[in-house]
């Protein structure tokens, strides 16, 4: 699933070709996403007006209009690009927003998990209202997560993965900064001390602006707005490394779930 740094080098990757353009149509091949694709509305609200900015919220894509928004989600195989409008639609090409003068925003989704909404006010929707802070704000930081886990039995992996208590970690990048800080992904919240949080914060705002920076993970089915494919997969540490040995102490790492997502880690590193 693309994580916050895929969905962030989307953004600055589509964000300099279509701001300010008129959009002169857009075409649903496929309208049964995980909602289904509100086309009329979609057409009534984009054609001949221009999106005039681009936010990213959690994993979400607000692309801004003078009255409303287009939301979208890459959901767990989706993709936005840029071609020209000679190019051939393939099989798994869902949606094109096709701009004055030629260009093509198209979104590619083999297993069909992504959305494409429309909204008067983003703040208030359903999927973004009860979001919590964005991992690179100001209000992330190590006290608001000590305070918000004391109570908390929750392993440490799925607290930092839960949307409402921070927007935007995903498993990889959740897997990635547990090791970084030593910590287990199975520890109870409660039990995570202020230091360990302190470290924590910093390595995912550290970890997350080294992955945009690089250009996200290359999974298999991410390609960035720019169409070209994440940097960072060579890097990681230990997600998809089960039984590989340790980068720190050779140790082999070990997968156990929690969630139902694999979680790879190391015993002897992580505590």
């Amino acid at each position: 699933m693309p994580e916050l740094p895929e969905v962030e080098t989307t953004l600055r990757g589509i964000e300099p070709h279509i701001i300010n353009k008129e959009i002169d149509t857009i075409i649903v091949r496929q309208s049964q996403l995980r909602w289904k694709v509100p086309v009329l509305e979609l057409k009534r609200n984009l054609v001949e007006n221009k999106f005039l900015s681009i936010k990213r919220r959690a994993k979400y894509l607000l692309l801004n209009l003078a009255e409303g928004s287009l939301i979208i989600h890459l959901g767990m195989s989706g993709s936005l690009r840029l071609v020209e409008n000679k190019a051939k639609f393939k099989k798994h090409d869902h949606i094109d927003i096709l701009f004055k003068g030629g260009l093509i925003l198209r979104y590619t989704d083999p297993r069909k998990f992504g959305s494409f909404l429309w909204t008067q006010n983003p703040e208030e929707h359903t999927l973004i209202k009860n979001l919590g802070p964005e991992p690179l704000g100001n209000k992330f930081n190590a006290n608001y997560l000590f305070e918000i886990s004391r109570n908390r039995t929750v392993s440490i992996k799925n607290l930092i993965m839960n949307s409402r208590v921070v927007a935007g970690i995903g498993n990889i990048y959740a897997s990635e900064v547990l090791f970084e800080s030593g910590i287990r992904p199975n520890r109870e919240s409660r039990k995570v001390r202020l230091d360990e949080f302190e470290s924590l914060v910093l390595n995912i705002r550290s970890l997350l602006n080294k992955s945009i920076k690089k250009g996200g993970t290359t999974l298999r089915d991410f390609v960035g707005g720019d169409n070209k494919p994440g940097y960072f997969k060579q890097q990681l540490r230990v997600y998809g490394r089960a039984g590989e040995p340790c980068i720190k102490c050779k140790k082999p790492l070990v997968n156990l779930k929690i969630g139902q997502r694999s979680s790879v880690f190391c015993k002897e590193c992580q505590n």
